[in-house]
């Protein structure tokens, strides 16, 4: 039986051309041009899925969302919506959305997106039906993961691999810019596989001397050098049966690195003073922010133990390559302030809105979440005011309105052509980058005759 889907669209020939695409893809289609007849429609009708514009001329999509909860919880919904409206989209997906598709765009997008959640639903479906599947703990925790999935193409990607990987043994190396949240990840890593109601161990690996790193990852006996008072379990060994999360790896000294690799391969260790061996079953996350691999190349990094480290390796995109999802980072992390500090800060005013938007957050989360707590802190209103704050990040409204400032034509050429560079030539990134509807760009480049 084809699949119902009910489009909410004040534009009627947009609307219409809508349906007529998915229509010739098989499904069952009827159209909406008001908020009142969509609710109406809502009610009557029996739909899989509900395609509203965000802005309508007597409603909004997030209060037809709402409404198609309550009436029909199962009806899934996707949002349509302009790039300036984003941060209304992630709102939307934090209350239920499925997913949201920028306008303009082409028919073949939404389908992607409709198909793509076909298939997530078809194979959670399998997963309940199936309950001897040996995969089927490890996925448990998919339902409700504890980080912020993202709603961005490179989060997305992102995810996709944690969700691949996890239920897995293989080692993994999570790469990524200083901030970026690489323990989270290999947290979420270990939470997806098997081993997750067993022990997740966190290394610094920077943060340990190398004369007791062999200590420290292995354990020691009594008397075995000068301070050891007691016995002392090793990394390897609380992590028996988990995890043990190596972060910033490239900061081992040669001598440690060789320790490391005999773990990894024996898959025994030996306490320092002991000439006991101990079987330990532990599974190797590890990060780095450096280019391991040039470490290789100049002899500072074992190629070996590089090898075996990188059965899978991980990039996570930076703040500035997801800026889709800031305003999902700011919200959590406006929550575990409020939690953390006892407050009651609401949200953003629409002048910080618009700094954050602007600046690039070269510190990544980290940075992100120091300036909200010190922001809560410092808020003594429902929503944070300009005036709290860091300066970096006021001024670099005054940087973006420069790079995006479309009335200095004699700019406006070279802006385009950076965009589309960044964005790989492709023209919907590029549009999203400058901040217009791609219509648009296309009007652009046809007056600065840029072929691509």
């Amino acid at each position: 039986m084809a699949q119902k889907i009910h489009i909410v669209e004040d534009d009627l020939a947009f609307g219409k051309m809508l349906g007529s695409f998915l229509e010739r893809k098989g499904f069952q289609i009827s159209i909406s041009s008001t908020g009142e007849r969509a609710r109406k429609a809502i009610t009557e009708g029996d739909f899989n899925l509900l395609i509203t514009d965000l802005k309508l001329p007597d409603d909004s999509g997030l209060d037809l969302l709402e409404f198609s909860q309550k009436t029909s919880p199962n009806t899934k919904v996707i949002l349509m919506t302009g790039y300036a409206e984003v941060d209304t989209a992630v709102k939307a997906i934090k209350k239920g959305a499925i997913d949201y598709i920028s306008k303009p765009f082409r028919p073949e997008e939404l389908l992607m997106i409709i198909e793509e959640d076909a298939l997530n639903s078809k194979a959670e479906n399998t997963d309940k039906s199936d309950t001897a599947n040996e995969f089927k703990k490890a996925e448990t925790p998919q339902v409700k993961p504890n980080f912020v999935v993202g709603i961005s193409d490179s989060s997305k990607k992102f995810n996709e691999y944690i969700k691949l990987v996890g239920p897995t043994d293989m080692c993994v190396l999570i790469q990524g810019e200083s901030g970026t949240g690489k323990e989270v990840a290999a947290k979420a890593i270990h939470d997806f596989s098997s081993r997750n109601n067993k022990t997740f161990v966190a290394v610094d690996c920077g943060a340990i001397p190398n004369e007791i790193a062999a200590s420290e990852f292995f354990g020691h006996l009594k008397g075995s050098f000068t301070g050891a008072v007691n016995d002392k379990k090793g990394h390897f060994e609380a992590a028996d049966g988990g995890t043990l999360f190596l972060d910033e790896v490239g900061n081992l000294s040669y001598e440690n690195q060789i320790q490391l690799l005999r773990a990894l391969q024996e898959r025994r260790i030996k306490p320092v003073g002991s000439n006991t061996e101990i079987e330990v079953d532990v599974r190797i996350l590890s990060a780095t922010n450096e280019d391991l691999l040039k470490a290789v190349q100049e002899g500072k990094f074992r190629e070996d133990l590089y090898h075996r480290l990188n059965e899978f390796s991980i990039h996570i995109p930076s703040l500035h390559e997801r800026k889709e999802d800031l305003f999902l980072f700011i919200e959590y992390f406006l929550a575990e302030a409020n939690a953390s500090l006892g407050k009651e800060v609401l949200g953003l005013s629409k002048e910080v809105e618009e700094a954050f938007k602007a600046y690039s957050w070269p510190g990544n989360l980290r940075e992100l979440k120091n300036v909200i707590k010190r922001s809560v802190l410092l808020t003594n209103s429902s929503l944070i005011p300009l005036e709290v704050i860091p300066r970096e990040v006021i001024f670099s409204v005054n940087k973006k309105s420069e790079k995006v400032d479309f009335s200095k034509e004699t700019n406006e050429k070279q802006l385009i052509l950076n965009a589309l560079k960044e964005a790989d030539f492709n023209k919907t990134k590029a549009a999203k980058l400058l901040n217009i509807t791609r219509k648009t760009l296309y009007n652009k480049l046809e007056l600065y005759n840029i072929e691509l």
